[in-house]
């Protein structure tokens, strides 16, 4: 018995590619957004206002990182969803204050 196959749903070009970019620009954002909120924690220990400073930058670099996203879909920046770029920021704040 042969199974079934489901005809072929052709894709277009414009559709693959703001999913190629939206996936660059969420590895390019995200990298530095997590290293910086990971790192701002070792230097909070030493000197505070270097750590908090380095740690509000992860936050604005997350937040434009999915405001990036949203827009090479030609949605609107503002919306709920937005506060997934801050979530590195929420969670390492807990060990910089």
């Amino acid at each position: 018995m042969k199974p079934r196959q489901r005809p072929a749903q052709r894709m277009k070009i414009e559709t693959v590619q703001r999913w190629v970019a939206s996936v660059i620009v969420v590895h390019i954002g995200s990298v530095p957004a997590v290293s910086l909120a990971v790192y701002s924690i070792g230097i909070a220990k030493t000197d505070h206002g270097k750590g908090v400073g380095l740690w509000i930058m992860s936050a604005v670099i997350g937040l434009l990182t999915v405001a990036g996203v949203r827009l090479i879909f030609q949605r609107t920046p503002f919306t709920p969803w937005i506060v997934l770029g801050a979530l590195p920021t929420a969670l390492t704040g807990f060990y910089i204050f």
